[in-house]
């Protein structure tokens, strides 16, 4: 534990400006961001007396090693940095929000040729647009489905679509009346993108348009005496009321807006949000967040509204957003929302009338959910606290293991042999820290050599990192290599703090075996020093956990929750291993002799296969006949004909059933395309057997 006197800036250092500052830990992980309109006043009041500071924020200051802080010239730049800062660097003590379910979204994929409908979730993608958050995916479907009559639009994926428009038949959908059948051009892409803007404009709100239009086709149908016509518009017309009343009209005068409610205690908060759009509710969220800071009802509001807007621009921002409590100071914040819409964005709190009788229905969602969260976090809470004490027992820790770190080695037979990386903190995923390995020290398969060779780059790698105090660069999950600008051998990029790769130790290293892989991995921790961090493995078979230098192993109970979750971090990481050498042994079958032309990218190679029919006919044509395909010029056709030549012609794919070598490849293999070949063995060879 930190003294805080001991980093505590001299008063005349810090500026009397706006800023947004960082306190970092002692090994140089960023903690905690903050912004202030007064660097001075703010940092001075984390260094008053520890007795008179909130239990979290003395925490916060004594796991803190250092602070520093960046001066910007108006607070609102101060809001846009706050909030890049924490979604970089993700600080343990900064309040973060966590979505109570992954909310499904009605989805209209604009960006395409011919736009599909359809369930998305997770983060939002360019081009396309969204309607909700709904509480369940059969709730979209309920709606698509009452739609799809007036709006027949693309409803299947990538594969339906090219499989109707190869067979120039369409699926079941285009029969019965509920697609207008692109795929096989019963409709121009033009006009099917009109339907699927006339669908985004009816989920946007704007719906008497289309039923004034229905009402007045079925009125002339019936007067022209064309009564099955009239029937059918009837019927859609009733379709599109039944779709209107699933979203009850909340606010008479058609109102956009967000209303945002909070219910909180002393240690946690929930957040509940309702989406109106058109005077409906078009959706619901909702979240829940420890309280790792002193903060007020204004500061969770303010740091819901950077959750929820950090990412959105234009329509996605309502022109209304009710609050239970105004950010102070609110102009930075309104001036944020209004440069994000583009408009001007109205920040307040409703004081009678329909708006406040739907706030207090936002709140009881809030204090309900805040309730059930409180129920299962009780329960949830307790047992991972109890699992931790039963595993420091068990190893003989001094504290619990509130880091764990757990390493898998996964192989096909000895080719494509690959490591993972997994952590546990407080007994909870971290996925934003996995990481992943290509074993490099050596040919073949052994798990013992691997291991080591893994346990030794992670922690170099943590002992560079601790001797220039810096951190390394971060790079995609999962990815331990080293992109493209970045620099390698521990050398860092820029002095800015970033979440590193392998910055932070673990108090216990996990690894998937027994006796053989944890001497490995011990062996490696002890060549380079590092004597302050358990190692244990757990072996598949009897589920037997392994110490250094221990001939026996440490049995623990099976009802046992240390046992439990140490089950949980290891088939994680042999999950996230399998998933990385599965991917790896696809890339590898779907290589193909074109890839080394330098030059050749995939429409080229694609157009050669389309020409010649497959890559055996491509490699026995002359340069002339390649010289034929639109686009290749003779130098290009040299160098395919030498790849070609140079390349050792795949093994010929094996019939199982009959034991037929299939020589002759398909006409319609395309590039990079491969047959695996069939070898002998056992079952479990035959599936691809992993460890």
């Amino acid at each position: 534990m930190a003294d805080p006197s001991s980093y505590r800036p001299k008063p005349g250092e810090i500026p009397d400006s706006p800023g947004v500052y960082k306190f970092r830990d002692e090994h140089h992980r960023v903690i905690y961001v903050g912004k202030a309109k007064s660097l001075r006043q703010r940092l001075a009041s984390y260094f008053q007396d520890l007795a008179g500071l909130h239990p979290r924020t003395r925490t916060m200051v004594t796991t803190a090693a250092s602070v520093e802080w960046t001066v910007v010239s108006t607070e609102v730049e101060a809001l846009q940095l706050e909030y890049s800062w924490i979604k970089e660097y993700d600080p343990r003590f900064n309040v973060k929000y966590r979505d109570d379910k992954s909310y499904p979204y009605l989805a209209v994929t604009m960006n395409e040729e011919f736009p599909r409908v359809q369930v998305m979730r997770g983060h939002k993608r360019k081009g396309v647009r969204y309607f909700g958050p709904y509480g369940h995916a059969w709730a979209i479907r309920d709606t698509v489905d009452l739609l799809l009559r007036v709006f027949p639009v693309r409803t299947c994926s990538a594969g339906v679509f090219k499989n109707a428009a190869r067979t120039g038949r369409p699926c079941l959908l285009g029969y019965i009346g509920k697609c207008s059948a692109p795929c096989v051009e019963r409709v121009s892409a033009e006009e099917h993108r009109e339907l699927a803007e006339e669908f985004c404009d009816f989920m946007a709100g704007r719906t008497g348009t289309y039923l004034r239009r229905l009402e007045r086709q079925m009125t002339d149908a019936a007067e022209e005496m064309e009564y099955e016509k009239a029937a059918r518009l009837r019927d859609d017309i009733g379709a599109l009321k039944k779709a209107m009343e699933k979203n009850a009209v909340v606010l008479a005068d058609a109102t956009d807006a967000d209303l945002i409610a909070v219910a909180e205690d002393e240690l946690e908060a929930a957040v509940q949000i309702f989406h109106v759009r058109g005077g409906r509710v078009r959706g619901q969220r909702g979240w829940v967040t420890d309280k790792v800071e002193a903060v007020t009802t204004a500061d969770l509001v303010e740091h819901a509204l950077q959750q929820l807007y950090g990412e959105e621009t234009g329509d996605s921002v309502p022109k209304e957003v009710l609050v239970p409590a105004l950010p102070d100071p609110v102009e930075p914040v309104q001036e944020w929302l209004t440069g994000r819409r583009g408009s001007i964005v109205s920040l307040r709190i409703p004081q009678r009338g329909d708006k406040k009788s739907l706030m207090e229905t936002v709140q009881r969602n809030a204090q309900q959910s805040l309730a059930l969260h409180k129920t299962k976090r009780a329960s949830d809470l307790t047992t991972r606290s109890r699992a931790l004490e039963e595993i420091a027992e068990a190893l003989d820790l001094d504290s619990a293991p509130l880091r764990i770190e757990c390493y898998d080695i996964s192989h096909l037979q000895g080719d494509d042999v690959v490591a993972s990386m997994v952590v546990f903190e407080d007994g909870l995923q971290r996925k934003s820290e996995y990481r992943r390995f290509q074993i490099k020290g050596f040919e073949g398969q052994d798990d013992v050599r691997s291991m080591h060779e893994v346990i030794t780059r992670r922690f170099k790698r943590y002992l560079s990192e601790k001797e220039r105090t810096g951190e390394w660069v971060d790079g995609e999950p999962g990815d331990s290599e080293p992109r493209d600008g970045e620099l390698k051998n521990g050398e860092l990029k820029d002095d800015e703090g970033r979440p590193k790769r392998f910055a932070y130790p673990p108090q216990l290293v996990v690894v998937d075996g027994g006796q053989p892989q944890v001497a490995a991995a011990k062996r490696a921790l002890d060549e380079l020093g590092i004597d302050d961090i358990a190692v244990c493995g757990l072996a598949k078979r009897l589920e037997e956990v392994w110490l250094p230098d221990d001939s026996d192993p440490v049995v623990l109970p099976r009802t046992s929750e240390g046992l439990y979750l140490l089950q949980r971090v290891r088939d994680e990481a042999h999950r996230f291993a399998i998933t990385y050498q599965r991917t790896k042994r696809a890339k590898r079958f779907r290589a193909s002799p074109l890839d080394d032309v330098p030059g050749l990218g995939e429409t080229r190679k694609q157009a050669l296969i389309k020409y010649f029919g497959s890559v055996k006919k491509l490699r026995s044509a002359t340069i002339d006949q390649i010289c034929e395909v639109p686009g290749i010029g003779r130098k290009t056709a040299e160098a395919i004909a030498v790849a070609l030549a140079q390349a050792v012609p795949a093994a010929p794919a094996v019939n199982t059933a009959t034991g037929e070598i299939m020589e002759d490849e398909e006409p319609g293999t395309t590039a990079g395309s491969s047959q695996e070949p069939v070898s002998a063995g056992t079952s479990d060879e035959r599936r691809g057997q992993e460890t």
